[in-house]
């Protein structure tokens, strides 16, 4: 069996294939936001090997949430590289209520176990909570990109697909502190007039 090469030489000028074969410029805006989408996968990987390294059985049971968060951003991708027209014929996944619903019973469960808050929380403490900081933003900075799109591209997305990246985000912000908590870190607030030293 001969095996496939990584490079195909197609996109040597600028361009690249769409899932049904409609060529754009690489600088298009839905393939900014699936690149976006790809970067913030690739942080949220490093945030599992982060958790696997420390090896702390509360953060390691969420482990399986977490991967299955990143099909779900693939999902995401495949969603903007594919045309719309042609998203039934390819059967390809999409994002559904009950994922939301998901995200939301797990925002809840791990809000309840940490400190209520009382001001906002700097990135920083310990390095997944650091790490999964890093992941909110990139994840709010993909949720611009898609909501920009949206609101020129009308219809054009499943309505699940925002609602997803929107609630992604606060996930993300909990489990940041959650971490901190469960690895004895102390949060580090944003107290007006109180600079941290």
């Amino acid at each position: 069996m001969t095996k496939s090469k990584v490079y195909t030489r197609s996109g040597d000028k600028g361009s690249t294939g769409l899932v049904g074969g409609t060529r754009v410029p690489k600088g298009d805006a839905r393939i900014h936001i699936y690149g976006e989408v790809d970067e913030l996968n690739s942080h949220l990987g490093m945030g599992i090997s982060l958790i696997e390294e420390f090896d702390q059985s509360e953060l390691v049971a969420i482990i399986p949430f977490l991967k299955r968060i990143q099909y779900n951003l693939f999902v995401i991708g495949s969603i903007f590289a594919c045309e719309k027209e042609k998203r039934e014929s390819y059967s390809l996944p999409t994002i559904s209520e009950e994922d939301i619903v998901k995200l939301e019973s797990e925002i809840d469960r791990m809000d309840s176990l940490i400190e209520p808050l009382k001001y906002f929380v700097l990135p920083g403490g310990h390095k997944i909570s650091s790490q999964f900081h890093i992941v909110r933003t990139v994840c709010r900075r993909a949720e611009r990109y898609a909501t920009s799109y949206e609101s020129s591209h009308i219809g054009e997305l499943p309505v699940e697909t925002l609602k997803y990246l929107n609630r992604l985000s606060d996930f993300f912000f909990i489990i940041s502190r959650f971490a901190n908590k469960v690895m004895k870190c102390e949060e580090v607030w944003w107290i007006p007039g109180k600079p941290t030293s």
